[in-house]
């Protein structure tokens, strides 16, 4: 395992402090035994000058000046200390390590003087004479009562040197053992503290990277291995936590991205946070090209940016409708703005639901056109019976042929109002979703000829020739006969009424690939292009005036498609003006009639 770069600051900071205190602790031994031997130096001088003092006040008064420089070089030689008498104006009498005549006066020197003055005088200096370094101590010495002269001791600081330096080496020597001693441990303590470091660290990056990481190991019972326990707590606790976090964002992710409303959340700088498909939809992008971008470059609709940029500007809640040009395809949005806030209840986006509302409004103004529709269809019969009725009531002298006529057209009228009310009760069970059709085998040739028998007499009476053409073998489909004879019924029918006298209607029964085929065509004056794609709607008549004329309701080409769309088939139309038209109604075979 690698050494970590915790370590190496708690062993390299251990070993720094380590250096510096046995540094420091050296540094000051060193002084203090430096101050205590010179010290020891001066007190050894001053005993040695005390014990010369008391007997040379002789000499220094000049009384046996030749016995006491004898004296003098004797006591120095026997104890290492260099001994000088000085008179009291400064001239040397005697020296032990110097004849008097080659010394200088001595009166100036600084511990003369301090004795002069206190009794007692310590300098350290150099020595010219000798050449090294010296210590030196005057006393004054009282003969009879009066000054004699000075008694001066002095040795060299070599001895201490010498000492101070055995004591450094010494110091550096125990220096370096304790500090070898001291990096070991420190090699041992930063190693056992930086690895449940480096174990905490690893586990704090691979949790902060959502990765991954087994817990950080317990070593010993001391500190570390406390906090090492109580990071493995935490981070559990963390990991649960954040699997949890995860599996709730998972949660409103699917939802979102389940939901039919299109959800946009934004930031405070209207930059996109999230997106999901069904407003993806909408916008008209894809969420890899709306992640970090603003609304405005997503789509570019002045009422959503507007709306937006409010929101973002007041916080305020607000529902709207928008509509969406462009790539949205002009489609009607309900728009309900919501703020977002952060976890200190700040406001840190904004969130919107958009509902396209666009078949929802469609489906509004298809009910109020057919309610109107109905209304108006229905009134016309009604007010015409009204009429008449109330014409029989006022004319009591009413004659009897006059009388049948009116309630002939009385009977007429209510015939075209049960018509419509018949054509609309099949129109709403055909379109109902509960109201599947009835699955039966059977063979297609029946109901169209049927529809085609029943009509045989009109078509006659109108002086037209209905012709009909049936395969030679069955027609095998599964569905409700009597919707797909309704069905048939309704087209031949249309194209009979709208045929003038002199003109043909051919109906013709087969089979296209997979699917059955009934066409009806006939040689009327023609459907012009712009009624086309209309005239399967309910209510829809190309001459107005005309089919009321013929008694129609303007609902049949409506049921025969829902009829094609409930048998999962499908009608269309071919048509040009002064050229007739060509219904063809598909639906899928099926297998083999039983007993054909």
């Amino acid at each position: 395992m690698p050494i970590s770069r915790y370590f190496w600051r708690l062993f390299i900071t251990h070993g720094v402090v380590a250096l510096l205190a046995i540094s420091t602790v050296g540094l000051i031994a060193e002084r203090q035994i430096e101050r205590d031997s010179r010290a020891n130096l001066v007190a050894s001088l001053r005993a040695r000058a005390a014990t010369i003092a008391e007997i040379a006040g002789g000499p220094l008064t000049g009384e046996g000046a030749v016995a006491s420089e004898s004296m003098v070089r004797r006591l120095g030689s026997q104890t290492g200390i260099r001994i000088t008498l000085i008179s009291r104006d400064g001239r040397v009498i005697a020296d032990s390590e110097e004849a008097p005549k080659k010394t200088d006066n001595h009166s100036g020197r600084p511990e003369i003087i301090a004795a002069r003055e206190r009794g007692e005088g310590v300098d350290t200096r150099h020595s010219r004479t000798l050449g090294v370094d010296m210590t030196y101590l005057a006393l004054r010495v009282q003969h009879g009562g009066r000054l004699a002269g000075f008694v001066r001791t002095a040795m060299p600081l070599t001895a201490v040197r010498e000492k101070i330096h055995r004591l450094r080496a010494n110091i550096a020597l125990a220096g370096l053992a304790g500090l070898g001693a001291s990096l070991l441990i420190g090699f041992l303590l930063a190693r056992q503290v930086a690895r449940p470091l480096s174990g905490m660290a690893r586990a704090a990056e691979a949790v902060a990277d959502g990765r991954e990481q087994g817990d950080v190991p317990m070593e010993g019972s001391g500190e570390m291995a406390e906090l090492a326990r109580s990071f493995n707590r935490m981070t559990a606790r963390l990991r649960e936590r954040m699997d949890a976090l995860g599996r709730e964002r998972n949660q409103v992710l699917a939802i979102l991205g389940g939901m039919v409303e299109g959800v946009i959340a934004v930031d405070l700088d209207g930059r996109i946070m999230y997106m999901n498909e069904a407003a993806c939809r909408i916008a008209g992008t894809s969420p890899g090209e709306s992640a970090g971008r603003t609304i405005g470059e997503v789509c570019r609709v002045p009422d959503l940016l507007e709306a937006a940029s409010t929101g973002l500007r007041d916080g305020k809640p607000r529902v709207t409708e928008i509509v969406m040009s462009g790539r949205a395809g002009g489609r009607t949005i309900g728009l309900r703005i919501a703020p977002l806030g952060d976890a200190r209840g700040r406001q840190a986006g904004l969130l919107l639901v958009m509902n396209d509302l666009t078949e929802l409004r469609r489906l509004e103004r298809v009910r109020k056109d057919f309610v109107a529709n109905v209304s108006h269809e229905l009134k016309t019969p009604v007010s015409a019976i009204r009429m008449l009725v109330e014409t029989l009531i006022d004319d009591d002298k009413m004659e009897q042929a006059e009388h049948r006529r009116f309630l002939e057209r009385t009977r007429d009228q209510a015939v075209r109002m049960s018509a419509l009310v018949d054509d609309l009760l099949t129109l709403s069970r055909v379109e109902s979703a509960n109201a599947a059709p009835e699955r039966l085998t059977f063979d297609l040739r029946g109901p169209v000829e049927d529809s085609v028998d029943a009509l045989s007499a009109s078509a006659k009476l109108r002086g037209l020739a209905l012709e009909i053409a049936l395969p030679g073998e069955p027609v095998k489909v599964m569905g409700d006969h009597e919707s797909l004879r309704q069905a048939a019924g309704n087209l031949v029918d249309n194209a009979v009424k709208y045929t003038p006298s002199g003109g043909k209607v051919v109906v013709r029964l087969g089979m296209e690939g997979s699917e059955a085929v009934l066409e009806v065509s006939d040689t009327g004056p023609g459907i012009g292009p712009e009624h086309l794609d209309r005239i399967f709607e309910r209510f829809y008549r190309v001459d107005k005036a005309r089919s009321r004329e013929l008694g129609g309701t303007g609902l049949g080409l409506a049921i025969v498609r829902h009829i094609a769309i409930a048998h999962s088939g499908r009608v269309t139309v071919e048509s040009a003006l002064g050229r007739g038209s060509v219904f063809r109604f598909y639906i899928p075979l099926a297998g083999p009639v039983p007993g054909a």
